[in-house]
């Protein structure tokens, strides 16, 4: 991908700046309402983005028709402008808004967790780009303690140093996902809780092939390394949009310990099959809110033909 230059870096930043603060300055729910129509606008507008999600879609849910399809891809901008709402008070926030905003109802992983930390073990929050990611790891740290999370920084150096400043306020340390495996370690080694996002398509260098929806996918195998090689168990946790409640819920999968088969490759795949089987199962709850724009099969096995041709 080729080098930004200054003036497009600017500008892009002065957007998303005049955006988010536009947002800002009105109350957190209208701000939300605002974020959440204008993304549903994209629906109708960005047609490749619609491609994209409406195959997915009839990978993942071959049973559906099409119009319950269009209904889920509706819901996933919808949820996108209501995560960029949300983001938008981030500055404004407090434990007690957020205990509010955010229900966590996990006391029993909780206890789980302090369990595992008395051992001098780790823990990995597998999340993915469910319901509101940004939300639930910033709620996660207002009210739970601060945790280190992967992530590969923005091409736009103005707009990364931007949601940082965000995500950090109570102490959520960023951990850039290049040459990361150091540092990761260190925070798992020190019986410290480590996020990964960990939904998205990969490289096959950087992945293996699991189940997904039925449909082999590549997906990364750093959390399974990284809880092999620290002794950290992985929690698959979501924070997701809940009508009826009007605010948000976290929902979590099974807890789970690291294959030890003596087969190292084999306890990698296996690892990485239990939690993105725990994953899938979340979005299965909550489809309308999972975001189906992205390509999560757009790796192919060897021989394989594109999904997306």
């Amino acid at each position: 991908m080729a080098k930004k230059s200054r003036p497009q870096i600017l500008l892009e930043y002065a957007t998303v700046r005049t955006l988010l603060g536009s947002l800002r300055l009105l109350p957190r729910k209208t701000a939300v309402r605002l974020g959440s129509s204008a993304a549903k606008m994209g629906f109708f507008a960005l047609k490749s983005l619609n491609r994209t999600g409406m195959r997915n879609l009839e990978i993942a849910f071959p049973e559906k028709s099409v119009a319950e399809r269009r209904k889920i891809l509706e819901g996933t901008f919808e949820n996108l402008g209501r995560v960029l709402g949300e983001m938008s008070h981030f500055r404004s926030g407090t434990p007690e808004k957020l205990g509010r905003l955010m229900e966590f109802q996990i006391d029993h992983l909780i206890a789980e967790y302090e369990k595992l930390k008395a051992e001098g073990r780790g823990v990995i929050i597998v999340s993915a780009h469910l319901g509101n990611w940004e939300l639930f790891v910033y709620a996660w740290s207002a009210l739970h303690g601060p945790m280190s999370y992967l992530a590969r920084p923005l091409d736009n150096p103005l707009i990364e140093d931007l949601t940082v400043s965000l995500r950090t306020k109570f102490g959520n340390r960023p951990i850039n996902k290049t040459n990361a495996i150091n540092n990761a370690l260190k925070v798992l080694r020190e019986a410290g809780i480590l996020g990964i996002l960990a939904d998205v398509n990969v490289h096959p260098k950087e992945g293996v092939f699991v189940p997904f929806f039925g449909v082999p996918a590549c997906t990364s195998t750093g959390a399974a390394l990284l809880a092999l090689r620290s002794n950290a168990a992985i929690i698959p946790i979501c924070g997701v949009w809940d009508e009826k409640k009007q605010h948000y819920i976290a929902v979590h999968g099974d807890i789970i310990e690291p294959s030890r088969t003596g087969d190292r490759r084999r306890d990698i795949i296996e690892t990485t099959a239990r939690f993105t089987a725990e994953i899938e199962k979340l979005i299965r709850v909550y489809p309308e809110q999972w975001m189906w724009i992205h390509k999560r099969w757009k790796t192919r096995p060897p021989g394989e033909k594109s999904l997306y041709d």
